[in-house]
């Protein structure tokens, strides 16, 4: 199965071409947060997502809240569940983990604690969506691990075959292994992935 996933498009129009072309002969696509700027501009930006109903999967990052995700992607947002599509089984995981320091506009964030208990009921997945990074892959930032603790020890729980995530710019292409999972920080270039 051909799986095509992004990252962190904020609203570039060159993104969100790139990402339609990609998605032609793909059977899913991923997209795992902030597609907008600043929570500004997703409703927008989202309509040209339109001929990927029905194929397209969502988390919100940090950038977007879950309901302006819900109110303006097509496809499914998911926080905190699991959806089945083409026979594959995607949990998913929105918002920045942990809590943005320092950011320069209001960032929608989970706590530890709160992704913890968001993502305890979920198993079984082959693909688990966030937009944050696991604590220790694809997440350096300004020289220190930028990931989360429950993320990672969801992967470690749930063993799925691909986790992706974005979120951590500076580790965009990143890509390493948890236990026999693949991990890979996306950012905006779309990348495809075969998913036995």
């Amino acid at each position: 199965m051909k799986v095509v996933a992004v990252s962190d498009l904020h609203l570039d129009p060159v993104c969100l071409e790139a990402l339609l072309l990609a998605a032609e002969g793909a059977d899913l696509v991923l997209n795992a947060g902030d597609l907008a700027r600043r929570h500004e501009g997703l409703g927008a930006y989202a309509a040209g997502l339109a001929p990927l109903e029905g194929r397209l999967v969502s988390v919100p990052g940090n950038n977007e809240t879950l309901g302006a995700a819900r109110a303006a992607l097509p496809g499914t947002v998911l926080h905190g569940e699991a959806v089945e599509v083409a026979g594959l089984v995607v949990a998913g995981l929105g918002g920045g983990v942990p809590p943005l320091q320092g950011a320069p506009f209001p960032s929608w964030d989970l706590s530890e604690e709160e992704a913890e208990t968001l993502l305890a009921p979920l198993e079984g997945a082959d693909i688990l969506l966030t937009h944050s990074p696991p604590l220790g892959v694809g997440d350096r930032l300004s020289g220190r691990s930028a990931g989360s603790s429950a993320i990672r020890g969801a992967v470690q729980r749930m063993a799925p075959s691909l986790h992706l995530f974005g979120h951590v710019h500076s580790s965009w292409g990143a890509r390493g292994r948890i236990g026999e999972t693949l991990c890979a920080n996306l950012g905006p270039v779309p990348v495809l992935f075969e998913v036995p």
